[in-house]
C-alpha cells in the first residue's frame, strides 16, 4: 500500500474505497465502468452508499432509492462472481475476507483466490474491507495477510484508534495517485488526536501481541467444539461465530446475566472480546459461555 486517505469511522473509509475505484475506472476503463461488485450477506456501512454496497436486502428497505451501482455475487461461488462481472461494466470487486455481520461467514481461501483472479483477467480492483478484521484481530495485522491476496485498496477503521473515531484508506500502486488536491476531503480526518491514539494502537500490535490471538483463538474452538450445544465454530482469531443449538437470543440472555456480554450475527453468537483479554478473564468467560450453551 502507497497512500492513505484518513476520515472518521469505517463507512467514511468505505466511501473513499469506492470513489477512488469510480474514478479509477472511469480514468482507466471508460466513464461507465463504474459497478461494483460485493457479495451476498456482506455489509459495508450505513451511509447510503455503503448501504448499497452491503449484500442484505433488510438493511435496504427503509432507505429506498440506494445509490446505484452495485450487484451482489453469492459469498464462496465464484462462477457466480465471475458471470457478475462479465453482465456489468465493472470497475472493482470488494469483499470482506469474514463477514462479521452475515453471520462471521468466513470466504474460503479457493474463492479469495478466484477473487484476484477474475479482477486480474478482467482488469478490475480488489478491495478489502477490514473494518472489522484489520489491526490484529484475525491474528495477522489485516484479515487478507491470512491468504494469498494482494488488495489495490484496504479500509479500517474500529479498533485503529482504540475507540477514538479514525478510518482509514489504503490506496496500493494502481490507484495511489486517483485522488488530487481537492477531489475529496474529511472535516475531522487525520486530526491529531485520533492519530496520536492510532500510533499508540499500532506500536503495541507486535508479533507476540498477534501470536497470542491466535492461541487464545485455538483454545476458545478447542474449548468450545465438544460442547453439546454447539453445532459448528466459523471465524478466525478473536472473531468467531458459534452455531449454537439453543435460539441465539437465549443465549445471550444467559450469558448477560451470568456477567458476560456476547453478540449476535444471524442465527450465530458473536465472540469479539479485546485483542489484550487476560488469560484468567477469558477462561471465565468461555466458562460461563459453555454452560450457558450446552444442551
Amino acid at each position: 500500500m502507497k497512500k492513505v486517505f484518513f476520515s472518521n469511522s469505517g463507512a467514511e473509509a468505505n466511501e473513499c474505497a469506492i470513489k477512488a475505484a469510480r474514478q479509477w475506472g472511469e480514468n482507466k476503463k471508460g466513464l461507465h465502468h463504474a459497478t461494483i461488485v460485493t457479495l451476498t450477506d456482506s455489509f459495508h456501512g450505513r451511509t447510503l452508499t455503503t448501504l448499497a454496497a452491503t449484500g442484505q436486502d433488510h438493511y435496504h428497505h427503509q432507505y429506498l432509492p440506494l445509490t446505484p451501482g452495485f450487484v451482489y455475487a453469492e459469498t464462496n461461488n465464484a462462477a457466480d462472481l465471475e458471470s457478475k462481472v462479465i453482465a456489468n461494466q465493472c470497475c472493482a470487486i470488494m469483499i470482506e475476507v469474514i463477514q462479521g455481520e452475515g453471520g462471521v461467514k468466513s470466504l474460503t481461501p479457493e474463492f479469495i483466490s478466484a477473487v484476484a483472479r477474475i479482477a486480474r483477467e478482467n482488469n478490475l480492483l480488489v478491495i478489502v474491507d477490514e473494518i472489522q478484521t484489520g489491526n490484529g484481530r484475525t491474528g495477522k495485522l489485516y484479515g487478507y495477510m491470512n491468504f494469498d491476496l494482494q488488495p489495490d485498496i484496504v479500509t479500517t477503521a474500529k479498533g485503529l484508534a482504540g475507540g477514538l473515531p479514525l478510518g482509514a484508506t489504503l490506496l496500493g500502486e494502481r490507484v495511489k495517485d486517483v485522488f488530487t488536491p481537492g477531489s475529496h476531503g474529511s472535516t475531522f480526518g487525520g486530526n491529531p488526536v485520533c492519530c496520536a491514539g492510532a500510533l499508540n494502537v499500532l506500536s503495541r500490535i507486535d508479533d507476540d501481541l498477534l501470536r497470542s490471538v491466535t492461541e487464545k483463538s485455538e483454545w476458545i474452538i478447542q474449548q468450545l467444539k465438544e460442547n453439546s450445544g454447539v453445532k459448528s465454530i466459523s471465524g478466525m482469531g478473536l472473531m468467531l461465530g458459534i452455531d449454537p443449538v439453543k435460539p441465539v437470543a437465549a443465549v445471550l440472555k444467559a450469558c448477560a446475566e451470568k456477567g458476560v456480554l456476547v453478540l449476535s450475527a444471524k442465527n450465530k453468537v458473536r465472540l469479539l472480546p479485546p485483542l489484550t483479554i487476560e488469560w484468567d478473564q477469558l477462561k471465565k468467560a468461555i466458562e460461563i459461555l459453555g454452560d450457558c450453551l450446552s444442551v
